[in-house]
């Protein structure tokens, strides 16, 4: 059975499209089989995610830290929830348990996730490919950022491009999960 880490915020922002999102992602990870690793929360589209692939009778997979869990928002309905000591220690195990990752819209702590799995990447310490569900071009910013870092000489295009970029989700799951390191499909993706 294949697994998709989601990185997303553990608030729901404003409106519902970012919930609704999550949810349709999570449902069709459990309509397709594959197993669902996230955060561990039951707020926000972290809790949507979740959810989704509960309903549709998917696997998931939360891993929390205790200080997290200590506050009552830990998702208690999971197939397995996972206790760890500390963020970092989170991050690692979320890596360790996926075949690829997903970061949905999200805060700080998304970016410090989806930073650090290409950071390792980048690193090769592992190849695992990594895309973004760029939402209504919630990430468009962020795209922007990149760009202007090549530019600078601060970031190599060849590490630019490790991050595969979306607006549809199902195309991106399929995708992340048929190849092992990322390419271009200039039909459905972008690289930045």
């Amino acid at each position: 059975m294949k697994s998709i880490v989601v990185f997303c915020g553990s608030s729901p922002g404003k409106g519902t499209k970012y919930l609704e999102i999550a949810s349709e992602l999570g449902q069709f990870l459990g309509k397709n089989n594959i197993t669902l690793i996230y955060g561990g929360a039951t707020v926000g589209c972290m809790g949507a995610v979740a959810n989704g692939a509960l309903a549709a009778g998917g696997k998931v997979i939360g891993v929390i830290p205790q200080f997290i869990q200590d506050h009552e928002i830990a998702h208690h309905g999971l197939t397995e929830l996972i206790t760890v000591d500390s963020m970092h220690t989170r991050k690692l195990k979320m890596y360790e348990l996926c075949d690829a990752a997903i970061a949905l819209p999200g805060g700080f702590g998304t970016m410090d996730e989806l930073f650090e799995m290409l950071t390792w990447q980048q690193l090769d310490l592992h190849q695992k490919p990594i895309g973004l569900l760029n939402v209504d071009g919630y990430y468009n910013g962020l795209l922007e950022l990149l760009n202007s870092m090549e530019k600078s000489g601060l970031l190599r295009k060849t590490d630019k491009t490790r991050l595969t970029v979306s607006h549809e989700m199902e195309s991106l799951v399929n995708y992340l999960l048929e190849n092992d390191s990322p390419k271009n499909d200039p039909t459905i993706f972008s690289k930045v």
